[in-house]
């Protein structure tokens, strides 16, 4: 066999990695080999083909991110690609790559403190950038700021959008450091993905983490997703979009399209997220999941058509392809990435990545340091140039829920500026959340300006918000508060620091019950 190929230990694993080379349609055995032996040169290629494949994705699917929601790409929109493009964003766009750039703070983390640094090494360090963030991440940035340390920080009761997205774009680094040993990247998951997420928003980077671990000792698609899919509790709603992809997939396996029409109906409506519970925007952690899984199951280890298809399924476009174009990068290595799409990569190997002081080559190398060291901590062994790993059977995490009782009922659109009068919502439910910012009145760029509001609910001051003018440090929605006795309730939200260079803008308020609305009547 040629230097780099897997050289795998028992029958059944031969017969699998077999059926999976010639695209026998086959089921696989419920079990793995105990030990599966790889070349030093073939585990650096998978890490490299899954860092440089995860920033290609990225690029490709970035000018549609969120331009398509609820609705796919259509064949006939055409998806650019050039030499130049991926230096051309980075100097344009660098926030494009928020799930690229997390991932590699992460990695400085590891390699400052060990493999055994504690959860708040990870949060400190993220929060204390100065790049871009949304969604889960700039909730729990802004939590562990003013004091909130994980779990709490990513907990849906502190964090409106623990289900959102956010970990599962960022668990990457951690499956590539984990070939093979699908239960020890769950657990540096529950270390960094309670920072940012909660209930299927965990789920989310726990799943794709197991994928990438899987990539490394099989290169049959619809295996590595079938196991990674076992370390997720059946019971959650994460579990139930995944394996449903997988019976449409079974059921119409020449037609992704179809796939994605029965997922829509089935799996798509928002619960967390406060910006898409009443909008067309899904930034779920399980749907868009879903769509990685549709890309690689139908794209076939090609890997245009695999990037392709989960840019065209819509919503988070250029972090879903992100995602599986770095599993497929791990599955195929570097050296099998086509050609066509090497000399993008390869232009900004060199240069800092985006808000890093790293480069993707050093990058490559962090990774396969610490892919080595856990493997020999696991009892692995490195002989002549061969790493034996010892694989793992995967185990279930811990069940756990977010927004457990908790159904959007109602949303107003109110796009009202509050000056020196205080905002006051009637409610009926069991939670609200209030979206909206800090404004300025004179155009000023940077400010330190922190407006200070004490929040009233039924007459009983219950919290004083602190929201930073500054971007970076800015609280994603002015207030939020879960799990109140479903009933009658008074808010009001007083600004007690008044300056009349800012303003708070209230977008939108969004009000929850402890059971479904009623269907709208039309008579």
């Amino acid at each position: 066999m040629k230097k780099g190929t897997l050289y795998i230990l028992s029958t059944l694993a031969l017969a699998v990695f077999a059926s999976s080379l010639y695209g026998k349609d086959q089921k696989l055995g419920s079990q793995l080999p105990e030990k599966v032996t790889l070349s030093l040169s073939s585990l650096q290629d998978k890490i490299k083909g899954g860092w440089a494949g995860q920033t290609i994705g990225c690029t490709f699917g970035g000018p549609t991110e969120f331009q398509f929601k609820g609705t796919m790409i259509h064949d006939y929109q055409k998806i650019v690609w050039y030499d130049n493009y991926i230096k051309d964003l980075f100097i344009s766009d660098p926030g494009l790559y928020d799930d690229v750039y997390m991932d590699l703070t992460f990695v400085e983390v590891l390699e400052k403190y060990g493999f055994n640094a504690p959860a708040d090494s990870f949060a400190n360090s993220f929060a204390h950038h100065d790049f871009k963030l949304w969604h889960a991440n700039q909730a729990a940035r802004y939590n562990i700021l003013n004091g909130m340390m994980p779990p709490a920080s990513g907990n849906w009761m502190n964090n409106p959008h623990a289900n959102d997205i956010d970990f599962m774009i960022e668990a990457d680094f951690i499956g590539l450091m984990s070939p093979g040993m699908i239960n020890a990247s769950s657990e540096i998951c529950d270390r960094v993905g309670h920072i940012t997420n909660s209930g299927d928003g965990w789920y989310g980077g726990v799943f794709v983490a197991a994928m990438y671990s899987t990539a490394f000792i099989s290169d049959n698609v619809d295996f590595i997703v079938s196991h990674a899919l076992k370390s997720i509790p059946e019971k959650s709603k994460f579990y139930s979009a995944i394996s449903d992809v997988i019976k449409w997939h079974n059921q119409y396996p020449n037609d992704w399209k179809q796939c994605w029409f029965e997922f829509e109906k089935s799996h798509t409506s928002e619960v967390g997220c406060p910006e898409g519970a009443y909008n067309a925007i899904n930034i779920d952690a399980s749907v868009n999941a879903a769509y990685v899984v549709m890309g690689l199951l139908y794209g076939k280890k090609d890997f245009f058509q695999t990037i392709n298809i989960t840019t065209r399924c819509g919503q988070d476009s250029d972090s879903n392809p992100a995602v599986c174009a770095g599993i497929l990068g791990a599955i195929l290595g570097y050296d099998k990435i086509p050609p066509f799409w090497k000399p993008a990569i390869e232009m900004v190997q060199n240069l800092k990545f985006p808000y890093s002081d790293l480069t993707l080559n050093q990058i490559y190398a962090l990774s396969s340091k610490h892919a080595l060291k856990l493997i020999l901590q696991n009892g692995g062994e490195l002989t002549n140039g061969q790493i034996t790993i010892n694989i793992q059977k995967p185990e279930t995490v811990k069940s756990e829920q977010s927004f457990g009782g908790m159904y959007p009922t109602y949303e107003l659109l109110v796009r009202k500026d509050f000056l020196d009068e205080s905002i006051k919502i009637d409610f009926t439910g069991n939670g609200i959340v209030v979206l909206g910012n800090v404004k300025s009145q004179c155009g000023v760029a940077k400010s330190d300006f922190v407006a200070l509001l004490d929040v009233y609910i039924d007459g009983v001051k219950v919290e004083q918000v602190k929201m930073p003018y500054d971007y970076i440090v800015r609280k994603y929605d002015i207030f939020y508060k879960y799990m109140l006795a479903n009933s009658d309730h008074k808010l009001e939200i007083r600004w007690i620091n008044q300056n009349p260079d800012f303003r708070i803008t209230m977008k939108s308020y969004v009000v929850y019950a402890d059971s479904p609305a009623n269907p709208v009547k039309p008579y």
